[in-house]
């Protein structure tokens, strides 16, 4: 069976649109437009349940662009089109979704334009991250003071048009609270400048021409007609009424600002492409307590009075939470704060107090913690302090993932985010909880909570499965109910995420004064084009607003897959959009790929979101994937497709689309460790290229890869013609030019039989280790070889051996064997689960004498660990130890006195994501030599097994690397730099001309300096 090619129809580009475009272009856009459907699905969904595909995607290049795009659309002919402005993409209701033309202002605008550390302000363009902010104002000592989970890949535009608040909002306000001056693009291209004006400035501003007199002239009749009206309807909450705020226009100074109605708005406004903000000095001394409850219940209502002890903030966390939490590679990192007990812990408040006077800070916390060991009101298991920011930082990680870990339950139903972010004073918020959970109680859900109880704001998401319509079908009535509910409390149904598709709930909230909104939106944007059906609709308007239950779900599209390959492809599928794989931090991980090319496409939501798309498309053309998959194409089929090229008749296929986004990816496997939801790409990229290739010939590179490690021992008989040939410019032109590899290394000639024979190293075989006495037994240890090392870095397989050996350990050699990682990085899955069966048995048959099996390279290790274990009738899988693993186990626990001597350790980045617990085994083992390991934060060198020798990937392999690694490498003299990588320190050596070690190098160098165990 043969995958269908697919030419998606789903949403067709009008006449209008193309001449649109057309016409754009004409006029001198100089960003990108993107139409093909693998970018329309993407742009199409957010973090909400919701997907809308846009007609198109604009990525303005400056500021120039937008104005092009708002005054076109402004032409008489063009009154139909509609755009809608989009930042990071995780909004929680749809804000940014649109049936036409999304403009994406994260991809080129955003840039730090300017820092006034003087005077505490800073100038930045829309798509400018809120912590690449941050990151840029810490050596100055300031910060942007608005919190979110989200932060480190929410850009400022996003921020300001949500309002965005989030932990600490009580004490540093909300985003609008730090922003001084706004610039926007309204509708007709007329450029915006908002910021605190004189009552004669804003006179001056009414009587200009066109929208700008227009918006001001109304704004002010709005406000001073209204001001009662307006005191009245604005409820007294830190979350107020987000967007189109009528309440803070006018000052008590008497002045005007068009800041408070801007702020908030989602883009409905206008499009806005700078902002100047007020930043804040970092507190140089935080704590944070970390108070654990008996129940959720315990923790809400303790929250209310540990409220009135003034600590900077209070956060919230409930059980199903926690207990994710613990299941994830953040919990490396906090577990110390939460001591398991006897009675478990179901909710916990997060509790800071900062300040500039350490002495001051401390008394506050001890007079907390006084307040927690008398008042016996609330039963509480106990508390841990986390001191200092790096101590409060990893803690506030957890609270971070909480949006991402709710995705990660089991079963299809999943928590929802449509209810999620609620308002009510703080006092109530305990009594509206428990109505809360009785309303959902009634419909028998599961949900997760989490939030800022200082606030009164609390996410509570409701577990629904939205591929069931009976599941979908409670969107009406549970947020119907919910509205009424914050209502009766004094509240607001959209607390902190904005109103987005949840719209038609408006005219309810904002009562009298909804007609005054309509004359707001009439004058900013009189054709209702920008964001239209959001908050407001025009004054003269018959356009309705969206409504929750009016808009397409991601779940009516994902009910058309197979249910069976629905399950099959697992993670992939229940991608929520959190986009923790957006993360900006150049020293993380998660995706290079998306950090080096900033294009959507190459992300980890961006790949899930094609494959999802490419598995419904596969399945309404009757195609069966699964079938597919297990009965590849006969011999006819196979020659047939060496016929079937891109630049033939199938060259629209949106397959094409889903390879490129696959073939961008570096099979890393961040995303696995570090997706909350646990998305693994080069899980579903495999399974992709070999479907794909069944309709499409590889490329001779594929083979190349995929053979290299059955090849490679046959080239190392004849190292030297092998590598005169490699280093020949005919051959490394034919190879780059017709196979498309570079760089390729070279092998090293190693003596390992003289090796073998000095070190009395044996050849494992299951007789020769059965016939081992327990204490012969107890002081040996298997090395599991890598064609990598064995053949290219020979040196540290030879170091692991001495090491072993020095320390009173009998080394046994595995018999060399493909481990099929390239195989499964390329696809070739039929041959990759052949060599993982064959592998498991042999590797079996050696684990039955009880001897530690472990291997060197991170990447080919971690492969027995997790590809193995997928591999249908693989039987089982002994474990494969890294060496710092064994080394714990195996070298005596020696206390040392500490020396001067500091290294700096660059993980690889497989290896910190899926066995975080590697690099913290690095430091002990160094401490028992009173050596100092500092982990440096570091992201992907670029390299990643063969990605980086691909002439396809060679410009993006060096960009990933410049992003974090060169500057790791180079930028510090004071200490070496170690590398457990094989790739990593292949990488170093081509870009930087450097040779990185291994730690086991400076350990046996340790030995042989006389440092003995």
């Amino acid at each position: 069976m043969l995958i269908a090619t697919l030419k998606p129809n789903d949403n067709p580009l009008s006449s209008l649109y193309h001449q649109f475009i057309a016409e754009i272009q004409r006029q001198g856009f100089s960003g990108e437009i993107e139409i093909n459907h693998a970018n329309q699905i993407i742009f199409s969904t957010d973090n909400s349940i919701y997907q809308r595909l846009p007609k198109a995607i604009f990525f303005p290049q400056d500021n120039r662009d937008v104005v092009i795009i708002t005054r076109l659309m402004a032409q008489p002919g063009f009154h139909e089109i509609v755009i809608s402005p989009r930042g990071g993409g995780t909004g929680t209701n749809g804000q940014s979704l649109t049936h036409g033309i999304v403009v994406d202002l994260s991809r080129h605008m955003n840039r730090i334009l300017e820092i006034n550390p003087e005077a505490r302000w800073v100038r930045v363009q829309a798509g400018v991250v809120k912590d690449q902010l941050n990151a840029a104002l810490r050596p100055y000592g300031l910060f942007f003071a608005p919190e979110l989970s989200t932060s480190n890949r929410a850009t400022l535009g996003g921020m300001i048009n949500t309002d965005a608040s989030g932990q600490g909002s009580c004490t540093y306000g909300k985003t609008r609270d730090h922003v001084l001056e706004l610039d926007m693009v309204l509708a007709g291209g007329e450029q915006l400048h908002s910021q605190m004006r004189s009552a004669d400035e804003w006179s001056t501003l009414e009587r200009q021409p066109g929208p700008i007199g227009r918006v001001h002239r109304t704004v002010r009749k709005i406000v001073t007609e209204q001001a009662q009206l307006i005191q009245h309807q604005f409820p007294p909450l830190n979350r107020c009424l987000t967007g189109y705020d009528l309440a803070h226009v006018a000052t008590a100074e008497g002045g005007f600002t068009l800041n408070s109605v801007l702020c908030g708005a989602e883009g409905t406004l206008g499009l806005l492409v700078e902002a100047k903000l007020n930043v804040l000095p970092i507190p140089r001394f935080s704590v944070l307590v970390n108070v654990r409850y008996a129940s959720f219940m315990d923790a809400l209502h303790d929250a209310r009075a540990l409220i009135t002890l003034n600590p900077l903030s209070i956060e919230t966390v409930d059980s199903r939470v926690l207990l994710l939490a613990m299941q994830d590679i953040v919990w490396n990192n906090v577990a110390e704060y939460f001591p398991q007990q006897a009675a478990p812990t179901l909710g916990i408040n997060l509790v800071e107090f900062s300040g500039d006077d350490e002495q001051e800070v401390n008394q506050q916390v001890e007079r907390f913690i006084s307040h927690l060991q008398q008042d016996t009101t609330t039963l509480r298991l106990g508390h841990t302090c986390a001191v200092g920011h790096a101590a409060v930082e990893r803690v506030y990680g957890m609270r971070k993932r909480a949006v991402g870990l709710l995705g990660n339950v089991s079963g299809e139903a999943r928590p929802q985010a449509f209810v999620e972010d609620t308002a009510v004073p703080p006092e109530h918020l305990a009594d509206y909880i428990t109505e809360f959970r009785a309303l959902l109680d009634s419909y028998q859900l599961q949900y997760g909570m989490f939030g800022h109880v200082d606030a009164g704001v609390l996410h509570v998401r409701p577990a629904l499965d939205m591929k069931n319509p009976q599941h979908a079908a409670l969107i009406r009535p549970i947020t119907t109910a919910v509205a009424a509910l914050t209502q009766r409390y004094g509240g607001l149904l959209w607390g902190e995420h904005g109103k987005g598709m949840r719209s038609e709930f408006s005219p309810r909230f904002f009562g009298p004064l909804y007609p005054a909104l309509q004359q707001i939106k009439q004058a900013f944007d009189p054709n209702n084009q920008i964001n239209p059906g959001k908050i407001a609709t025009p004054a003269d308007s018959s356009s309705p607003l969206v409504k929750v239950d009016g808009v397409p779900t991601r779940g009516e599209y994902d009910r058309q897959i197979d249910e069976r390959v629905w399950q099959s492809f697992g993670a992939a599928m229940h991608c929520n959009g959190n986009g923790a794989c957006y993360n900006a931090d150049p020293d993380d991980a998660m995706c290079p790929s998306w950090k080096a090319t900033r294009d959507r496409i190459h992300s980890p939501k961006g790949r899930a979101s094609l494959m999802r798309e490419w598995l419904r498309l596969q399945g309404n053309s009757g195609i069966d994937v699964l079938e597919a998959e297990q009965h590849p194409p006969g011999v006819g089929a196979r020659v047939q497709r060496w016929f079937n090229t891109r630049s033939a008749a199938n060259n629209g296929d949106f397959s094409h689309q889903v390879y490129d986004a696959m073939a961008g990816c570096l099979a890393c496997k961040s995303c696995a460790g570090q997706c909350p939801v646990k998305v693994s790409v080069p899980e579903f990229r495999s399974r992709f290229l070999n479907l794909y290739h069944q309709r499409y010939p590889r490329p001779l590179r594929d083979y190349l890869i995929g053979s290299l490690e059955f090849t490679l021992p046959w080239m190392a008989k004849i190292p030297a013609i092998y590598n005169q040939l490699m280093s020949a410019s005919r051959v490394k032109s034919w190879l780059k030019n017709r196979v498309g590899m570079v760089d390729s290394p070279l092998i090293a000639p190693f003596p390992l039989a003289t090796l073998m024979k000095q070190w009395e190293v044996k050849t494992a075989t299951p007789g020769a280790l059965a016939r081992l006495s327990a204490t012969e037994k107890a002081r040996s240890v298997i090395v599991v070889q890598d064609s990598f090392t064995r053949f290219f870095e020979p040196q540290l397989l030879a170091a692991f051996i001495e090491l072993a050996t020095r320390i009173g350990f009998q080394v046994w050699l595995a018999p060399l064997k493909a481990n099929g990682k390239p195989l499964h990085v390329q696809g070739f899955m039929s041959m990759f689960n052949q060599v993982a069966r064959g592998n498991a048995q042999r590797l079996s048959a050696l684990a039955q004498a009880g001897i530690p099996l472990v291997g060197l390279d991170p990447a080919m290790t971690l492969t027995y660990r997790q590809e193995y274990l997928k591999v249908p009738q693989v039987g089982e899988v002994p474990p494969v130890m890294l060496p710092q693993e064994w080394l714990l186990s195996a070298l005596p626990d020696i206390a040392t006195t500490v020396t001067n001597t500091v290294y700096r350790l660059l993980p690889h980045c497989t290896e910190k994501t899926n066995a975080p617990e590697s690099a913290k085994q690095w430091q002990a083992i160094f401490a028992r030599r009173g050596l100092v390991l500092d982990v440096q934060p570091s992201g992907c060198c670029g390299m990643s097994g063969t990605y980086g020798h691909e002439a396809r990937n060679l410009a993006t392999s060096q960009t990933i690397y410049s992003l974090s690694w060169s500057q790791q490498v180079t930028g510090h003299n004071t200490s070496e730099p170690l590398a457990t990588g094989y790739s990593c320190r292949s990488q170093v050596k081509r870009l930087s001309a450097i040779a990185l070690r291994h730690p086991l190098m400076v350990l046996l160098e340790q030995i042989r300096n006389g440092c003995l165990w």
